[in-house]
């Protein structure tokens, strides 16, 4: 592949190439038709060529591409009314960005410029970015150990166990963060009263509380917040991947006094917020909200994992199903690399969290027929896994 030719070695790549997509469906070069259960590590959230996102973009082509933040676009305005008419009641202002990393490099700024404090709290098990700032409050040591030093005074916590969170917390902590459902280190769902737990401590000791739902969020999990599975709400939201429908966009949600805090240039964006985006933003919000897509996520998710239960009982190779909506993990009790190349030989694109985790991360539009293909598929793959380690033990 040439593409390796000049971007190096820093993807763990599939040998497949991408052409085009409709739906939840992709189709490679050769014309072979795929089931997108990775969607672009959750990027493909309305479906690949959503009718509402591809209209919102061509339209906007014929205006204008960019309008820098220092002055006002009626197409950033729209997006923001939508936005903000769907974040939790408290964060009525934002700071629009491109990427997740970003979105969580202005939550440290904005928490720790407010609370005048210093010290962060992460979870153990946690992905926030790779950029320096979100890099430092992501867990896995593999990642940081090459680019210390990194930000200092962070610490972490047991992700689900609040007696750890409280050891850790001192009257310098400026904020903890936490996802609510951790996506990178396999589909993690928070114990129930866990977050409940959280905002408790963080409002006793005057702790901001930061949501990363930059993979759970935006109906993800069958719930448009996933932090609404727990009716509880942070401080500072920070979204991206499927918010823009494809388009990159990062968006970090805040409450008003945390934003007065900042003064002028104290932090800004060249892209974010440009017109493109927000009318990308716009559409895909709204297939969100008018398409039912949030109810289909919930929905097809309890067939995924109802199909993905039973497969657990007839092979033994499956440790646990975890996760909410169309937000799962499938945790193997051996590397799932050659299930997953297997899967692409099926017409199947899955995803990996850690070396034996399967993640599934589809639109939310996908269909029942869809989801039965894929089950079957894996039951196919599963099954030739378990005949070639029986012959080899």
């Amino acid at each position: 592949m040439s593409e390796d030719q000049h971007m190096g070695n820093l993807y763990q790549r599939f040998p497949v190439t991408i052409e085009k997509g409709k739906g939840a469906h992709v189709w490679d070069v050769d014309g072979k038709e795929y089931i997108d259960c990775m969607g672009g590590y959750g990027v493909a959230l309305v479906g690949h060529q959503n009718q509402r996102v591809n209209d919102a973009i061509k339209q906007q082509v014929d205006k204008i591409i960019t309008v820098h933040s220092s002055l006002y676009n009626k197409t950033r305005e729209e997006f923001l009314q939508t936005l903000i008419g769907l974040a939790p009641e408290k964060l009525t202002q934002v700071h629009l960005n491109n990427s997740g990393a970003e979105a969580i490099e202005a939550a440290i700024k904005f928490a720790r410029k407010f609370t005048g404090k210093k010290g962060m709290v992460a979870m153990k098990g946690s992905y926030h970015g790779k950029s320096f700032g979100a890099l430092s409050l992501t867990f896995n040591p593999k990642y940081k150990k090459a680019f210390q030093p990194l930000v200092e005074k962070v610490s972490f916590a047991t992700f689900g166990d609040i007696e750890s969170l409280r050891d850790v917390v001192d009257d310098d902590t400026a904020f903890v963060i936490l996802e609510p459902i951790q996506g990178e280190s396999g589909i993690n769902v928070a114990p129930e009263g866990f977050l409940q737990d959280v905002r408790k401590l963080c409002d006793e000791k005057g702790i901001l509380l930061i949501f990363d739902e930059i993979q759970a969020g935006l109906g993800r999990t069958g719930r448009l917040w996933a932090h609404d599975h727990w009716d509880t709400a942070p401080d500072i939201l920070c979204l991206a991947k499927g918010i823009a429908g494809g388009v990159p966009m990062g968006a970090t949600l805040v409450r008003p006094d945390i934003l007065a805090s900042i003064s002028k240039g104290e932090h800004s964006s060249t892209f974010g917020g440009n017109p493109i985006s927000c009318a990308a933003g716009t559409a895909a919000l709204k297939a969100l909200t008018e398409d039912g897509l949030i109810e289909n996520s919930e929905k097809m998710g309890k067939i995924f994992r109802e199909g993905l239960e039973k497969l657990k009982e007839k092979h033994t190779m499956i440790r646990e199903i975890r996760g909410k909506g169309l937000m799962i993990g499938i945790e193997m009790k051996f590397e799932v690399r050659d299930i997953l190349m297997g899967l692409i030989r099926e017409g199947v694109l899955m995803l990996y969290s850690g070396r034996n985790i399967l993640r599934i991360l589809p639109p939310l539009v996908i269909s029942e027929e869809d989801i039965t293909k894929v089950l079957h598929s894996l039951d196919t793959i599963l099954t030739e896994e378990e005949e070639k380690r029986n012959v080899q033990g």
